[in-house]
Parts: structure tokens; C-alpha cells; sequence
């Protein structure tokens, strides 16, 4: 998709916060964040929701970028959240699948 914002940031046409990246995934701080950590992970390849991707192998090179991400920012020893919204009434507002890595404060639970 052309004129996704994430496929652009996947792209490298517009600059981002890039913290880490793998074969399949590219992580970056979020503009708006919700904690003093906060990072998005996204895949490299457009998928509009979770409900798109094709199987559990992108879901699952997002979750081990976070986790190195989380390791390299030093969250994870004191915890961190991952949040992956999906559609309109899930909160997702970027349509290509993304998660949220949030940390380095308490969370509290429910979120919203």
C-alpha cells in the first residue's frame, strides 16, 4: 500500500525514531507517547490488522523485536506491556498492524 504511513516509515521515506529492526519488522518510538517508553513495532510488509496477517511467523518476529527492544532499553527486568489493537472498536487508528511496547513506569490495569 503506497500511502500507508507505517509502509512509508517500513520504507524509509519519512524519518522515524528507529530503535531496532530485523528482516521481517522495523521498531520505532511512537510521537505520542504513553509512557517513558514507548515504542511501535511493525512489520516491514503491509498487513492492515491482525486479522490480515497470513499466519503466526510476523506475529511472531514483532514479539521477539520487542523483546530485544524492551532488553535494550532496559524494561525488561521491571516489566513492560504489549498491546496489539485491532479494528475500530479495538482502538487500532493506523490501519497496517502494529504493537505497542510500553514501560519504564507502573502500568495499571484496565488501560481504558
Amino acid at each position: 500500500m503506497t500511502d500507508c504511513l507505517f509502509c512509508k516509515i517500513a520504507r524509509g521515506e519519512i524519518p522515524t525514531g528507529r530503535v531496532a529492526e530485523n528482516e521481517l519488522c522495523i521498531a520505532f518510538r511512537d510521537i505520542a507517547p504513553q509512557a517513558p517508553v514507548h515504542v511501535l513495532v511493525i512489520p516491514r510488509t503491509h498487513y492492515r490488522s491482525l486479522s490480515d496477517t497470513p499466519d503466526g511467523s510476523i506475529l511472531a518476529a514483532m514479539g521477539e523485536l520487542a523483546k530485544q527492544v524492551a532488553s535494550e532499553l532496559g524494561i525488561a527486568e521491571s516489566g513492560y506491556r504489549v498491546v496489539l489493537n485491532t479494528g475500530e472498536d479495538g482502538g487500532q487508528t493506523v490501519h497496517h498492524v502494529h504493537m505497542h511496547l510500553l514501560g519504564g513506569r507502573q502500568l495499571k490495569w484496565p488501560p481504558g
